[in-house]
């Protein structure tokens, strides 16, 4: 019983220091807060940009280590804080290394605009050559199973080929603008052709249109 007790003195008297703890702390803090001096104050602004363009640098960390408090510099850069004479200012951002910036301490005025430039965080990472392929023999083997490449030019090339131009036109129905077309290109033919030999239709794909379809509907015949 008596250990019971002395136990629950001491749970009491634990809680008592600790709740005297917690007072003096804030205490402390207010009184921090009263020694501030608001007259004082500074609002802080300006624009983080980079130093290789001037290009505005979007949500950078902007902190006051002197009183610890902080902002993000928006989108395009920008950031308002306020700060006393002589705080140290942070600035960092992913890809740039952290500078500072120290408030004078001779500002009469209490607006202060600045322009604070952050420079690239290089790192040089070694060589590194890329291959393809592990080994020549694996090389050789790709070479060896590799199929023809198809490309659009290929392609274009098969589709517009004289064999290609004649099978389209000759499964084209005949009607009044192909008939009339021939007939103008004969004409045309025999204005160019006049007091010379005759143009070789050998590559010529209405001709080639015209024996395929004469074939198909048994139009030719043996001599």
């Amino acid at each position: 019983m008596a250990r019971i007790l002395i136990n629950l003195v001491i749970h009491m008297k634990l809680k008592r220091y600790l709740i005297l703890f917690f007072a003096l702390h804030c205490i402390g803090i207010q009184a921090q807060r009263m020694v501030l001096d608001t007259s004082s104050m500074i609002q802080l602004s300006g624009v983080i940009v980079s130093e290789i363009d001037l290009a505005p640098i979007p949500f950078v960390t902007v902190y006051d280590k002197s009183i610890k408090r902080g902002v993000i510099a928006d989108y395009y850069g920008f950031f308002s804080m306020v700060s006393f004479p002589g705080d140290t200012i942070f600035f960092s951002s992913p890809g740039f290394n952290t500078s500072s910036f120290i408030v004078a301490d001779t500002l009469k005025d209490d607006r202060y605009s600045i322009i604070h430039m952050l420079t690239k965080d290089i790192q040089n990472l070694p060589e590194i050559t890329v291959y393809p392929w592990p080994s020549r023999d694996d090389f050789a083997r790709y070479f060896v199973e590799m199929q023809p490449y198809d490309d659009a030019l290929r392609k274009a090339q098969r589709e517009l080929s004289g064999e290609s131009l004649a099978f389209v036109a000759a499964r084209l129905d005949a009607d009044a603008s192909l008939a009339s077309g021939y007939i103008q290109n004969q004409r045309n033919t025999k204005l160019y052709t006049n007091g010379q030999l005759p143009v070789n239709n050998l590559l010529n794909p209405y001709s080639w249109a015209k024996l395929i379809s004469d074939w198909k509907e048994g139009k030719l015949s043996r001599q």
